[in-house]
């Protein structure tokens, strides 16, 4: 059972990375197998040239596939999601998510921009073939406020979000069977008609 928790913030410290940990820390605790991968750590270059053949690409792609379950974490710019997480869910493959559970999470400005999850960021998810796409979580600035000493905090509303949602993750994303190729094969002599 593993996890991979995508962070498609530009900064190396951010709100949204904040959630991700959160998730992140209440899935290991369940002992699951937590994975991370920050885009902003890939190369720059491979990725606004598509280079497929670069190391950290192939890496990025084969940690995806390695993936049971997705948690995707982004800052909201502009009512969409980062352009750091467009550049990578472009290169991955089409069926990338196929059969995955994916949670989103966003962070933003202001309340106003809590629909990006849904309008934005879940119908590439779907493109991507994932399986079953959780219900996001989004938070604002002030709901995941920066104090003095360089540390996040989250509000105690949104802590409780993020565990039920990794609670459900566990539960539901972490447990669904397989999926299936296809039919199984049936013998001809076992096909009935009617007109």
């Amino acid at each position: 059972m593993s996890v991979l928790l995508i962070a498609g913030s530009p900064s190396e410290r951010s709100r949204s990375a904040a959630l991700l940990e959160r998730v992140g820390q209440q899935l290991s605790q369940r002992g699951v197998h937590v994975d991370r991968l920050q885009i902003r750590n890939l190369a720059p270059q491979a990725l606004l040239l598509a280079d497929f053949s670069h190391r950290s690409v192939v890496d990025a792609i084969h940690q995806v596939d390695q993936a049971q379950a997705i948690v995707v974490a982004t800052p909201v710019y502009k009512a969409a999601y980062s352009g750091v997480l467009k550049v990578l869910l472009d290169l991955l493959p089409q069926t990338a998510f196929k059969g995955k559970t994916v949670l989103p999470l966003a962070t933003g400005g202001s309340p106003h921009h809590m629909l990006a999850l849904d309008y934005a960021l879940r119908p590439v998810l779907q493109s991507l073939g994932a399986r079953h796409i959780l219900p996001g979580v989004y938070a604002t600035d002030a709901q995941v406020a920066l104090t003095p000493e360089e540390a996040y905090v989250i509000h105690p509303d949104i802590e409780a979000r993020l565990d039920e949602a990794a609670t459900t993750l566990h539960a539901e994303g972490l447990r669904l069977p397989h999926a299936t190729t296809g039919f199984e094969p049936i013998a001809f002599s076992r096909v009935r008609c009617s007109v």
